[in-house]
């Protein structure tokens, strides 16, 4: 499970040895008379090179380990990066507050918007606190009731999405997990506003698609989006989790597949070796792609926003061609 994916990858082990030489390399310069600056440029440019290699030709597990990255930028990175002013707004007004869901109020380059999203965390405590972003049924009951006020004050909803599925215990289920979603995917159609979704990392089930059912779903091209996760997959299809590299190529579940078959509207390029080794350029590129998308979507009138949303997923339905 990506709860403990470590922060190095298997196929990042290369990268990594060569950063801790170039890391100690230039501790010993701070402290040493001896000019080792020619030594660490030829690592750097040989990391570099590494980096680009490793990338090149990632197969759909790989990505997978990269979406799960515990480095990997997250929902109140990009909140804290792109929105300006933000008030969280907490409660169902029916049962609890959910810290899982982020929502509230803020200014995306000077425009008031709605934002949603599912936060992990990035320790032990702080993932404990968000449940390692696994949403309960008030959480999605939040999501409504912050897409009821974008709706009725007019304000673009903007939702980042990380979750490996919604919270599948039993106090969940007893809350009405599942209606949750449903009416949180519901309300996602019902609104008349932009509603703009981005697959930051792992998009997993319908924890995800009740906050992506939207007039534009962008992807970070390392992240996943998909019905099940790979290990889950595996353990029905082949009873084993050990097939879940298998299974990961059979989902369908990178964004590249997705844009294919048209489940996505754009692939948002990361930075070279992915967004955990850069997240400011990460999120410079995501807020540019949201103000492009938002840009267009504003120029449609509520009725028209509603039926592009609806007639999208309905397409989606007619014409999903899975075959090869």
């Amino acid at each position: 499970m990506s709860n403990n994916q470590p922060a190095v990858l298997d196929f990042e082990k290369k990268i990594n040895e060569l950063e801790e030489k170039i890391k100690t390399l230039n501790t010993l310069a701070k402290d040493s008379d001896v000019d080792i600056g020619k030594e660490i440029n030829r690592l750097q440019q040989k990391l570099e090179k590494q980096i680009k290699l490793s990338y090149a030709n990632l197969t759909p597990w790989q990505r997978v380990q990269i979406a799960r990255h515990p480095h990997r930028p997250q929902c109140l990175d990009y909140i804290n990066g792109l929105i300006e002013d933000f008030v969280p707004l907490c409660g169902d007004r029916l049962f609890a507050d959910d810290p899982t869901m982020i929502g509230g109020m803020g200014r995306f380059k000077g425009m008031s918007v709605i934002v949603l999203g599912q936060e992990k965390g990035q320790d032990l405590e702080t993932r404990v606190k968000y449940n390692f972003g696994m949403a309960k049924p008030e959480g999605y009951r939040k999501a409504q009731r912050l897409m009821n006020i974008a709706d009725k004050f007019n304000l673009p909803v903007i939702c980042f999405v990380d979750t490996d599925g919604a919270y599948p215990g039993i106090e969940s289920e007893a809350r009405g997990q599942a209606e949750a979603i449903a009416s949180s995917i519901q309300k996602c159609l019902q609104i008349k506003v932009p509603l703009i979704s981005i697959i930051i990392g792992m998009g997993g089930s319908g924890g995800a698609i009740a906050i992506a059912t939207a007039n534009r779903i962008l992807m970070l091209e390392n992240s996943i989006y998909s019905v099940i996760s790979p290990e889950g997959c595996a353990s029905i299809l082949w009873r084993s989790a050990d097939k879940a590299k298998e299974a990961a190529e059979a989902l369908k579940l990178t964004a590249y597949d997705l844009k294919n078959l048209n489940v996505i509207d754009e692939i948002i390029s990361e930075p070279e070796g992915g967004a955990h080794r850069d997240t400011m350029a990460t999120i410079e590129k995501v807020g540019d792609c949201i103000y492009r998308h938002l840009k267009e979507l504003l120029l449609l009138s509520r009725d028209e926003l509603k039926k592009q949303r609806n007639e999208k997923f309905l397409e989606m339905g007619r014409n999903l061609n899975i075959e090869g």
